[in-house]
């Protein structure tokens, strides 16, 4: 490893550090101003969560979702856009896929059903994506706000066709996916994880394997680290907007494997609400990398079930409060943590005779 990616590593992995002690000292102020031990609640979560394969399970299912979305935000991030649209793009995905499934003649087979209706999640999710990319690159209007404009209006739009053309009966859901749309259980009897989850572990391969190893993600991450730099040396900045928010909105949309074609079997009115907002805490927290990504899901899965399994001992909301204190002691951190990395790399080449070089090109 180059000693620059190896500092950086070493820099990111210190900001997790300090958001999950700070967020472990704000959880045990919590359990004891409620009047319980904190070794007993942080103990019972582990056992309860961890100790067991069924605890294990449904904590990779609570996860799954959270690494689609924050792998959606993380490709924006890294093109230097902030794609809060991700709800909008999930909730229209899991429709697109909910009605292509239903859809279907009964007898289509795994091979056929599973891929279609992924593509109708992918391409309903990236269309949003590519509109904001769109807006963004040409227009120059900003992705944030129309995200938030966005959000608003699938809302909207996904409940007025459901109502007048899409739901079942007196229902707020379409009708069943055929049964070769629906993807295999592989948790303990009695758990929802579904072979989802390591797609969503594939897709954070093949998003590590596109920034690390090939000249898109480099004209991506160029764009996102100085687009002005890059639009000088012809990196096609527009493109790489429209691209990366395409991209992005895809991902997002094929949360849907997870919703849809794994757990509820139809598109459900308000299934998956607020997973695209917790995504873009992942991507916060994990620091825009999808090995971060990966790891920061994994945490708020933990937290999201263990509320749930020691809510005898503290109220489950006390998990909520502490995925927002590691979000804002990771907003807290970095500019702490980057201010020491960047005094030590300057220490180190004015010994080594380049303080120069270390005054020009060390700043992250």
């Amino acid at each position: 490893m180059k000693p620059a990616t190896a500092a950086a590593v070493r820099r990111e992995a210190a900001i997790a550090t300090v958001a999950l002690l700070v967020a472990m000292a704000a959880g045990s102020a919590l359990i004891l101003a409620i009047g319980q031990s904190p070794a007993r609640v942080w103990g019972a979560l582990l056992a309860r969560t961890l100790g067991d394969a069924g605890g294990v399970a449904q904590v990779l299912f609570k996860a799954t979702p959270l690494l689609f979305t924050g792998l959606a935000v993380a490709i924006a991030l890294r093109a230097g856009l902030f794609n809060i649209g991700v709800e909008g793009q999930l909730v229209a995905g899991l429709l697109a896929c909910g009605v292509v499934g239903g859809a279907l003649p009964a007898a289509t087979p795994g091979l056929i059903a599973v891929p279609l209706c992924l593509l109708a999640a992918a391409t309903a999710g990236g269309a949003l994506g590519a509109a904001t990319g769109a807006l963004r690159a040409w227009r120059g209007s900003h992705e944030v706000i129309v995200g938030i404009l966005l959000n608003a209006i699938v809302g909207a739009v996904v409940l007025w066709l459901g109502d007048a053309y899409l739901f079942v009966g007196e229902s707020t859901r379409t009708a069943d996916v055929v049964d070769g749309a629906r993807l295999a259980t592989i948790g303990p009897a009695g758990t929802a994880l579904n072979t989802a989850a390591p797609l969503a572990l594939a897709a954070a391969a093949a998003i590590a394997w596109l920034f690390a190893r090939t000249r898109t993600g480099a004209r991506w991450r160029a764009v996102g680290a100085a687009p002005d730099a890059a639009a000088c040396a012809g990196g096609g900045v527009r493109r790489s907007m429209l691209t990366a928010m395409t991209l992005s909105g895809a991902i997002a949309g094929l949360a849907a494997a997870h919703y849809v074609l794994g757990y509820k079997y139809c598109y459900e009115d308000g299934v998956g609400r607020g997973a695209g907002f917790l995504g873009i805490a992942v991507a916060l927290l994990g620091r825009g990398h999808p090995g971060g990504v990966v790891a920061a899901a994994l945490l708020l899965g933990l937290l999201s079930h263990g509320g749930l399994v020691v809510s005898d001992l503290v109220p489950k909301e006390l998990f909520d409060v502490l995925t927002a204190v590691i979000i804002l002691a990771v907003a807290a951190s970095t500019p702490m943590v980057r201010r020491r990395g960047l005094a030590a790399l300057t220490r180190g080449a004015r010994r080594a005779g380049l303080s120069g070089v270390a005054a020009d090109g060390g700043a992250p």
